[in-house]
């Protein structure tokens, strides 16, 4: 995942960019960077790895020496970003969130075609900013050169170019990820995150529709390619990857994730299937507001068995190594023993995807003497690796839980019932889930349903992406 912010002012805008740019930190975990740009300076770039120390922290003092009346700051998961880029469309700073699934036929087309060098990580991968800089030079202007890259590209591509006249700002085509537009006095700004420049003066202008491509400088807002308001918004934002205070087309993430919960509740109770419990609870930081609205729903009280120590390790999904970061995981989770001590609990998590950090979850709690453990998903069974966002780290579809028990039921054909596994009232629905509180040693499983989930955001179903859950496009 990632987010970018970009403001162009009037005044120097820089720590505008630094503040903003550091509340998307929440969707990325490996890469932070910031590009200014002033007449007297030029182009000043800084770019950190923020695995093991927070965005803030990293880019406080090169912020500090930066200057510009424009600036663009980039949180990513995978590239190092912003890069600087020079081509025959001048010299210009590109920043880009999403995912491209066919990186490889693109640069190896490119090269064929004349293309001299990409820039490359460590890795030997080509920085994914750099391949879109040269898809959009293959044309005569970033207009027709961004439309050509979103075009040419299979998955998500959403980005921030900072020229010296402003910055062009571009919503992937299918809308699967925010573009939002601020406004101040002396200037505008652009975000993946609404919130993320409301402490900072600006006032919400407007979002960007699908497709969209626009130019900013510190006194317009003008439109180079008109977008469309057909959308396939990623419906995780809301479930899990947002922010709490987060706004996506108009739905606040914490009070989706409430009556998400609530509908969770009415839902149990209407099966039959609301457990004896002492408490509600909710697996940190996610899964608590999905908790509060089971609780509201169905009487149950609400309380929290064990508190997350964030101070040192403030992310759930650092660092990068898988065995380290579940033992993180782990050593996060300090319990209130009187509030577990024989006490039957139901839990409420935004997602169950391998299952790897649930399953040592439930033996911490049982260790400190649960009676009985019973959780909740607050979406659908995951069925699919997302393709356009890439939200999950798996390799594979086989390292999903559900997948993975389906593909020992069934076998290879075991894809063509998915969408009975996902029902819990289907024989398939609840041998799945049997199987799931075997493995994950729960005294129950349930899982929103996909109508349950797009109820709950309160959009029309064709404006949501659920691919992940129903294998549809």
């Amino acid at each position: 995942m990632g987010g970018f912010f970009g403001a162009v002012s009037k005044n120097d805008c820089v720590m505008d960019v630094f503040f903003g740019t550091d509340y998307h930190s929440h969707l990325g975990t490996r890469r932070g960077g910031m590009t200014s740009y002033s007449e007297e300076l030029g182009f000043q770039r800084n770019i950190h790895s923020i695995e093991n120390s927070p965005f803030r922290t990293k880019l406080e003092k090169d912020a500090a020496a930066m200057s510009g009346n424009l600036c663009i700051g980039c949180i990513s998961d995978t590239d190092p970003q912003p890069i600087l880029v020079r081509s025959k469309l001048g010299l210009y700073a590109i920043c880009t969130i999403g995912i491209i699934n066919n990186s490889k036929e693109l640069y190896e087309e490119l090269l064929d075609n004349g293309c001299a060098n990409f820039e490359t990580m460590s890795s030997g991968n080509i920085n994914s900013a750099s391949l879109v800089g040269a898809l959009i030079s293959q044309k005569s202007d970033f207009t027709e050169g961004i439309r050509y890259a979103q075009d040419k590209i299979n998955g998500t591509l959403s980005l921030l170019i900072l020229t010296p006249e402003g910055i062009i700002a571009a919503r992937d085509k299918y809308g699967r990820l925010p573009v939002i537009v601020g406004k101040r006095e002396d200037g505008f700004c652009v975000s993946f995150e609404s919130f993320a420049f409301q402490k900072l003066g600006y006032s919400t202008y407007r979002e960007l529709l699908s497709g969209e491509i626009i130019m900013l400088t510190a006194d317009s807002c003008k439109t180079l390619a008109e977008g469309v308001s057909e959308k396939k918004i990623c419906t995780f934002l809301w479930t899990y990857y947002g922010y709490p205070n987060a706004v996506y087309e108009g739905v606040t993430v914490e009070t989706m994730r409430t009556r998400n919960g609530e509908i969770m509740a009415e839902t149990d109770i209407k099966n039959g299937k609301l457990p004896d419990v002492d408490y509600v609870c909710g697996i940190p930081d996610s899964g608590v507001p999905h908790a509060i609205g089971y609780a509201n729903r169905s009487g149950i009280p609400f309380a929290r068995p064990f508190i997350k120590y964030t101070p040192t390790w403030p992310r759930s999904f650092m660092p990068q190594n898988q065995a380290m970061r579940n033992q993180v995981a782990k050593m996060k989770l300090i319990p209130v023993h009187e509030l577990i001590e024989g006490k039957k609990l139901l839990f409420v998590d935004d997602s169950i995807v391998r299952g790897t950090q649930m399953r040592e979850t439930v033996e911490f709690l049982y260790e400190n003497g649960a009676k009985e453990v019973h959780m909740r998903s607050a979406c659908p069974p995951i069925m699919y690796g997302c393709k356009y966002l890439n939200f999950s780290r798996s390799t594979s579809e086989m390292e999903l839980i559900a997948r993975q028990i389906i593909d020992e039921l069934e076998g290879k054909d075991g894809v063509a019932y998915i969408g009975e596994y996902s029902d819990a009232n289907t024989e398939r629905g609840n041998r799945l889930r049997e199987e799931i509180c075997k493995r994950l040693k729960l005294t129950s499983v349930e899982f929103q349903s996909l109508e349950g989930s797009e109820r709950a955001i309160g959009l029309p179903a064709c404006d949501l992406c659920t691919y992940c859950w129903s294998g549809k496009e």
